[in-house]
């Protein structure tokens, strides 16, 4: 994906969309049941993530970086 394409709110929020996709499988996974995203078991989330972090850390935006560890 081109993110250099994107403007700073798009970034901005295709990373909070990944955040809380996390934390609904997160959640669910908490309850027992299946996790709806797999964001942690599909590694393009990861790198989805990781592209964006990269291109919002070039244009200087801040952000708080998404905690990856299965600890939550």
């Amino acid at each position: 994906m081109e993110y250099h394409a994107f403007t700073d709110d798009s970034l901005a929020t295709m990373y909070f969309c990944v955040r809380g996709a996390l934390a609904a499988d997160d959640e669910l996974t908490m309850l027992g049941a299946e996790p709806r995203f797999r964001v942690r078991e599909t590694p393009v989330w990861k790198k989805h993530a990781a592209d964006l972090e990269a291109e919002m850390l070039r244009r200087g935006m801040v952000f708080e970086l998404i905690e990856w560890s299965e600890e939550h």
